[in-house]
C-alpha cells in the first residue's frame, strides 16, 4: 500500500489516532466516516494506491460546493485540531483478497505512527440472536484491550462485548494465525459446512482489519451496530456519536448548519437518488 499525498500535504506526527471503515451491510461505517470528515473539517492530506481496492471514480464528496476534485477509493484526511487521521474507503476489497489488504493497511499503520485504530462498521440484522429494541440502537464492540476482547471504557459507555467473539473459536484463530505468521493461506481453510453463524463474524472486513492490527500491536476498537439494507444514515449518525465519545471528541464544536451539530456531506444530497415523482400519487 503506497501513500500518495496530495501536493504541499503530509500525515501528521499528531495525528496518532485512525479511524476507518470496514465495509460490510448498509455501509454504516462509511456513511459514519463521512460525517466525521465533513464535521471534523478533515483536510484531505493524500491518496492510498492498494492493489486489492476495486477502482472507482467520483466528485468531490464534502464540498460545501462541487470543487471538481475527483474523489477517489481510499483517501486520508487529517483533522489536527482533534489529532485525528481519518480514513475513508468507497469501494470494495478484490473478492477473496481481505486477508491481503488487511495485512496492507496494518502495515501503514504502524509506518505512520498510528497508536489507536478505530474501525466503524455494521453486522447483519438478520443475525442478531437477542433483539431487544427496547432502548433504541445498541452499539457493540471489540478491543484489543483484553484476550476476550473486552474493554472497560466500551463498557462505561453502556456498550456490549460482540458476544459472538471468541479468539479460540476456529475462524477467529486462523484469522489470529495468519495475522502472526504462524499460519498460511496454503494451510487448511475453515470448512464450509460448519455452522454459518460461526462462520459470519470472524468472514466480515471488521475481523481480518481487526486481527492484523491487533497482531501489530496496535490498540483497535471496533465499533459495530446491526442494520438492513436500506436507508441506513439514522445508524450512521449513532455509530459516528459513538466513535466521537470513544475518543472524547465534543459534537458541540463541529458547528454543522442550522443549528445542527454535524455537517452533512455534499455527497449525501443524492446518496438515495432523487425523491419520488409526486405525480405518480
Amino acid at each position: 500500500m503506497e501513500f500518495v499525498p496530495v501536493e504541499g500535504k503530509q500525515l501528521r506526527e499528531e495525528c496518532s489516532t485512525l479511524i476507518l471503515p470496514a465495509l460490510s451491510i448498509g455501509n454504516v461505517g462509511q456513511l459514519a466516516v463521512d460525517l466525521l470528515v465533513s464535521s471534523t473539517r478533515a483536510e484531505r492530506v493524500g491518496y492510498l494506491d492498494d492493489p486489492y481496492i476495486l477502482p472507482c471514480v467520483g466528485n468531490d464528496a464534502y464540498g460545501p460546493v462541487p470543487q471538481g476534485e475527483l474523489a477517489l477509493p481510499l483517501e486520508a484526511y487529517d483533522s489536527s485540531s482533534n489529532a485525528l487521521t481519518i480514513v475513508q474507503q468507497r469501494s470494495p476489497v478484490v473478492k477473496g483478497m481481505t486477508v491481503e489488504f488487511a495485512k496492507n493497511l496494518a502495515d501503514f499503520a504502524v509506518t505512520n505512527g498510528k497508536k489507536h485504530i478505530v474501525l466503524l462498521s455494521s453486522l447483519d440484522f438478520g443475525k442478531w440472536q437477542n433483539i431487544d429494541m427496547s432502548s433504541g440502537l445498541q452499539i457493540y464492540y471489540l478491543s484489543s484491550s483484553n484476550n476476550d476482547g473486552s474493554d472497560g471504557n466500551c463498557e462505561q459507555h453502556g456498550w456490549k462485548k460482540l458476544h459472538e467473539y471468541n479468539p479460540s473459536q476456529k475462524h477467529w484463530k486462523y484469522l489470529c494465525d495468519l495475522a502472526e505468521g504462524t499460519a498460511t493461506r496454503e494451510d487448511i481453510l475453515p470448512s464450509e459446512d460448519e455452522l454459518e453463524e460461526e462462520n459470519y463474524y470472524a468472514s466480515l472486513p471488521f475481523a481480518a482489519l481487526f486481527s492484523f492490527l491487533k497482531a501489530k500491536g496496535l490498540k483497535v476498537t471496533c465499533l459495530l451496530c446491526y442494520c438492513s439494507e436500506g436507508d441506513n444514515i439514522s445508524d450512521a449518525f449513532q455509530l459516528a456519536e459513538a466513535a466521537c465519545k470513544l475518543l472524547k471528541l465534543s459534537t458541540s464544536t463541529f458547528h454543522g448548519v442550522d443549528g445542527g451539530k454535524w455537517v452533512i456531506p455534499l455527497s449525501w444530497r443524492t446518496v438515495y437518488g432523487p425523491p419520488p415523482d409526486v405525480s405518480i400519487f
